[in-house]
């Protein structure tokens, strides 16, 4: 996966956790930001980046999130992957 297409899934996944109103306030709280800073910090791919990893936090959302945006769950984990630099830890 390229950069840009792991960003567009990142921004992607971003627009559905934003219709998911209880997980987006949670997404918020985690991340430090504001509903009104949201659109700016998505051209940055360090955001995109936290948007993966919170939607990566449970199986549930990884699942729900990729059926809505027409993605395999396993596109979620290789665009974190690809924006992160792959320092995902693998503790096996």
């Amino acid at each position: 996966m390229q950069q840009e297409t792991a960003h567009v899934t990142g921004i992607r996944a971003l627009a559905w956790l934003a219709s998911e109103d209880e997980l987006f306030d949670a997404f918020l709280g985690a991340s430090g930001a504001d509903a009104g800073s949201v659109r700016a910090l998505a051209a940055e791919p360090g955001f995109a980046t936290s948007v993966l990893d919170f939607i990566l936090q449970s199986d549930a959302w990884v699942i729900a999130c990729a059926e809505a945006i027409g993605a395999r769950p396993e596109e979620l984990v290789q665009a974190r992957a690809v924006l992160g630099g792959g320092d995902q830890r693998h503790w096996t």
